[in-house]
C-alpha cells in the first residue's frame, strides 16, 4: 500500500507539499498540484483520516462507548450509529465498557486526541457524573441533558393494554435494576393497570435485581399466579421462555412473555409479543445531539410489535 512518501518521490515535491495539495490549502504551485494529483492518482493513494485532519485540530471520528450487555443489543445500535455518523462523513471509534469504570477509562482513552466527540450507548449500570457534552443513548439512569431515551412509561403501558386485551390480567414484571428507566417502567405498569381496573399486586413485581434467571427463580418461588410476563428486553424474553418451558409453564399456553425492548431479535429466536423503538431514529437524534441541535424532546417512542 503505498504512503504519502511515496507520492512525494513520484511527483518530485516534499512532504507538505503533498499533504498541503490534498487537503486542498492554497499558496501551491499549481504545476506541484497537477504532479501530485496525478501521483495520487497513479499510486491509487488514499490518505489515513485521522492523519489528513490534524493540521485542521479534527479527527473526524466520533468515540462511541457500548455498555449494553447483550451483544444483538449492542450490533442494533452500532450499524445504526454508523450509517448516520457516515452520512456525515465521521468514522466510528469503538469502546466496550461493563462498569461506570471502565466507562471513565474509555473516555479518558478516547478524549486524548482520537476523537472529537462521545457518545455513550445502553449503559444498564450507575453512571459516573460525565461532561455535558457526552450523548447518552438508552441510558438507565441518564446523567446529563444529552441524551436520547426510549419512552418507557408508553412501552409499560401499551403492553398491560395489549395483556389485558388477551384476558391477561395476573401481569408480573420483572423490572430494570436501577435507575429512572425503573421508575418510568413501573409509573406506566401502574397507571395502565388503574386503566384496566387491576388490582397491583405488589407480588407480581421483582425489582433490584439484575439477574433475570434469579429474579424468575423468585417470582415462581413466590407462589403467586402469572399468566403473562414483562420483561425488558428481547435477550431476557428468550431467557425467559426458556426457564418457565422447564417448570412447565409453557409460553404462550400458560404465561404470555412481552418484551419492553424488542428492536434487535436474532434470527430463530422464539417471537414474543414486543414493543420495537426505531433504531435509525435515535442514531439520528444523537448525531444532530453530537452537531449541537437541539429539540424539545429527545424521547423515542417505540410500536407494539405483535408476534
Amino acid at each position: 500500500m503505498s504512503n504519502i512518501n511515496d507520492v512525494a518521490r513520484l511527483a518530485q515535491v516534499s512532504k507538505a507539499t503533498v499533504s498541503r495539495v490534498l487537503s486542498g490549502s492554497r499558496g501551491v504551485k499549481e504545476e506541484s498540484r497537477l504532479a501530485v494529483l496525478r501521483a495520487a492518482e497513479i499510486l491509487n493513494y488514499k490518505p489515513n483520516a485521522i492523519a489528513q485532519s490534524l493540521s485542521c485540530q479534527s479527527t473526524n471520528c466520533i468515540g462511541v462507548i457500548c455498555a449494553t450487555e447483550h451483544i444483538q443489543q449492542s450490533t442494533g445500535y452500532l450499524q445504526a450509529l454508523e450509517k448516520q455518523l457516515s452520512q456525515q462523513h465521521k468514522h466510528l471509534l469503538l469502546r466496550f465498557a461493563n462498569d461506570g469504570k471502565s466507562v471513565m477509562h474509555a473516555i479518558q482513552e478516547l478524549s486524548n486526541g482520537m476523537c472529537d466527540a462521545l457518545v455513550v450507548v445502553g449503559a444498564r449500570f450507575p453512571l459516573p457524573e460525565l461532561s455535558e457534552d457526552i450523548v447518552l443513548i438508552d441510558c438507565l439512569n441518564p446523567a446529563n441533558a444529552n441524551s436520547v431515551q426510549c419512552d418507557r412509561i408508553f412501552a409499560a403501558e401499551t403492553a398491560v393494554h395489549y395483556l389485558c386485551s388477551q384476558q391477561r390480567r395476573n401481569i408480573a414484571l420483572i423490572n430494570f435494576p436501577g435507575g429512572e428507566a425503573a421508575t418510568l417502567t413501573m409509573d406506566g405498569y401502574r397507571q395502565a393497570l388503574h386503566n384496566y381496573v387491576v388490582p397491583f399486586n405488589r407480588q407480581l413485581v421483582i425489582e433490584n435485581e439484575p439477574s433475570l434467571r434469579i429474579a424468575l427463580q423468585k417470582l415462581i418461588n413466590s407462589g403467586v399466579k402469572f399468566t403473562a410476563l414483562l420483561v425488558t428486553d428481547d435477550s431476557q424474553a428468550q431467557e425467559a421462555v426458556m426457564m418457565l418451558n422447564q417448570y412447565q409453564l409453557t409460553v404462550p399456553e400458560k404465561v404470555m412473555v412481552f418484551s419492553l425492548d424488542g428492536s434487535t431479535r436474532l434470527p430463530g429466536a422464539n417471537t414474543v409479543p414486543a414493543i420495537e423503538y426505531p433504531l435509525e431514529n435515535i442514531a439520528r437524534r444523537a448525531v444532530e445531539l453530537l452537531s449541537g441541535e437541539r429539540h424539545n424532546s429527545d424521547l423515542v417512542r417505540g410500536s407494539l410489535l405483535i408476534a
